[in-house]
């Protein structure tokens, strides 16, 4: 069938400006930051503005059976976003209004394009406070992050989207729009439709409107660092933390080649002969300095070395700036590591239960002297939630199985320790397989059959999550 009575009507509905087929812009579209993921090459990208543009164009790729793919800002790491070929690229980018900030009921309403740290901003200007950010919190927007149920770092304490959605509009296959949940803080009523589609990663509808709880700011953190000479000895720390039943507001860990990998990207003075760090925050007010010191004694007598407290916040924030260099740090090492642009990572993001930290910690380095691939571990050390980054050469197809070989190696090792294939990027291309191995073939089943109810013809997203 010829593409030109589909993009007709794209244009008729959109407008001939929301409609881009340049092969520039096409191929800029064909994929997020997932590396070594396929993605093929979109019929058209469509940016509609408001919740009639998607239905319009959900049913126009309906009627001539053309498959749509959701984007966001693509900064995705699972390949959840990466075109197929001859597909509707559907942007959010142009609906990026933040509708309403309620004080009263503490709630914002925003469109899925705003970005996480616009809205963060706007909200603490009125005194609230929006939790989830992830790394790329300020390009990555509300629906990505609602569609991949995105993590952070502060989710340590505050939990993750899901925890902060109350109700969404999302635009159904059939093009029906469907509303859930509510802007009340109490609701049971029915099925929670809500967290269905929260994490589906555009598999069950293009989520177009977003009703999000609020909390109210909380007062200035403290930061603390402490310096270790293994990666277990900061697992260790991670899992006295936990049993003394304290609550950081933030508990990262980066591993020596983060650090170095850091330091030599934007100088910042790091110990980059430490094997571990563990960055920790508090910010429950009169008691933070209480809790800060409480941390400390965990990491000293959990074997660090040093530890010290930030002296302002502007020291605290470029240790938190620090943290959230990890991955272009890396990819930067990636370019030292294979020149002529041959440099590639895997990211990886499995949760284990805290206690098993240690021991992930402590496979994951025998997996990358088995394997023989560098490997940098940084992540989310409060909830079990790390991201090993494995470094190939994409131009070596050795350098390339090892690197697979690891990844896989690491997603079996979490499974075995208790954990699960994705603590927040989701599954996307990447770990398919994966998912299917911690959920199991009746859990496949229901899959399908969700899938199947809302999306009869597979249009949205295919060959994603399963």
């Amino acid at each position: 069938m010829s593409a030109t009575p589909l993009l007709d009507e794209l244009r008729a509905a959109l407008g001939e400006a929301a409609v881009l087929t340049d092969p520039d812009l096409l191929r800029m579209h064909q994929r997020d930051e997932a590396d070594l993921c396929a993605a093929g090459m979109p019929l058209v990208v469509v940016r509609p503005r408001d919740t009639a543009g998607v239905v319009a164009v959900v049913r126009a790729a309906a009627r001539h059976g053309v498959p749509v793919v959701p984007q966001g800002a693509r900064t995705g790491l699972a390949g959840a976003a990466n075109a197929v070929d001859g597909a509707v690229v559907l942007t959010t980018s142009a609906m990026d209004a933040i509708l309403e900030i309620d004080p009263v009921s503490r709630i914002a309403v925003v469109q899925p394009g705003v970005i996480n740290a616009t809205l963060a901003g706007a909200v603490r200007r009125q005194g609230l406070y929006y939790p989830p950010d992830p790394g790329s919190w300020e390009s990555s927007t509300i629906g990505g992050n609602v569609a991949t149920n995105a993590g952070g770092m502060c989710c340590v304490k505050y939990g993750v989207t899901t925890e902060y959605v109350l109700g969404l509009e999302v635009v159904l296959a059939s093009g029906e729009v469907l509303r859930t949940g509510r802007r009340t803080a109490k609701g049971v009523a029915g099925y929670d439709l809500t967290r269905l589609f929260v994490g589906s990663e555009g598999t069950l509808g293009i989520i177009t409107e977003v009703t999000l709880a609020l909390r109210p700011a909380p007062e200035e953190s403290l930061t603390l660092v402490a310096v270790f000479e293994s990666t277990a000895d900061a697992g260790t720390a991670v899992a006295g933390i936990a049993a003394q039943g304290l609550s950081p507001s933030l508990l990262e860990l980066l591993d020596r080649t983060h650090l170095q990998a850091i330091e030599a990207y934007q100088p910042m003075g790091l110990r980059t002969d430490a094997e571990a760090l563990l960055l920790a925050a508090a910010d429950t007010g009169p008691r933070a300095a209480e809790d800060l010191a409480r941390l400390e004694k965990v990491c000293e007598a959990a074997g660090a070395s040093e530890v010290y407290a930030a002296t302002d916040a502007v020291e605290a924030a470029a240790l938190l700036q620090a943290r959230r260099l990890a991955y272009p740090a890396m990819e930067a090492f990636a370019a030292r590591s294979y020149p002529a642009g041959n440099g590639g990572l895997i990211l990886d993001d499995v949760a284990v239960p805290r206690g098993a930290l240690a021991a992930l910690l402590d496979g994951v380095a025998r997996i990358a002297a088995g394997c023989d691939v560098p490997i940098g571990v940084v992540g989310h050390a409060g909830d079990g939630n790390m991201h090993p980054i494995i470094v190939v050469d994409r131009a070596d197809p050795a350098s390339l199985e090892q690197g697979r070989r690891a990844f896989d190696e690491i997603m079996r090792l979490g499974l075995e320790l208790g954990g699960t294939c994705t603590g927040e990027h989701g599954v996307g291309l990447l770990k398919r397989d994966w998912l299917a191995r911690e959920i199991g073939p009746v859990g496949v089943r229901v899959h399908h059959a969700i899938a199947a109810a809302l999306d009869p013809d597979g249009l949205f997203n295919p060959g994603k999550v399963f």
